[in-house]
């Protein structure tokens, strides 16, 4: 097996709570938790955005979720993406405010077949394809 190294090395330039992040992944701590969490399939993710005018990262805020649909991220308002559960399926969670919360969604699309008591979930996809 290939273990891939993309690391930036430093993480200069970033604010602070991402500079964090990048360190973290390092600890002997983290790696045992990243190690745990690959029983599930599961990851580590940094939730973040990028300012729209410089590309420069960004923490990525309470009120913001990103989102995935067509192939395309958008940042969009948590609120308007938090309830519509038959559309967004969850892919990343953060610990906020004692609960593990939706960070990152990909909208989906569901395909009923004829005959079928269960639709099949697909990521939605740009259109013409």
């Amino acid at each position: 097996m290939t273990i891939a190294n993309v690391s930036q090395g430093s993480a200069g330039g970033f604010p602070q709570a991402l500079r964090t992040a990048q360190e973290a992944i390092h600890l002997p701590e983290v790696q045992a938790m990243l190690r745990r969490l690959s029983e599930y399939n599961l990851g580590i993710f940094m939730p973040h955005m990028h300012d729209e005018q410089t590309g420069e990262f960004r923490p990525l805020p309470d009120e913001v979720m990103q989102v995935e649909s067509g192939l395309e991220v958008s940042f969009q308002p948590t609120h308007e993406i938090a309830n519509q559960t038959d559309r967004f399926l969850p892919v990343g969670w953060y610990w906020r405010a004692g609960a593990s919360t939706p960070s990152a969604v990909c909208e989906m699309a569901r395909e009923e077949r004829p005959g079928d008591t269960e639709r099949d979930v697909k990521h939605k996809m740009p259109q013409g394809n």
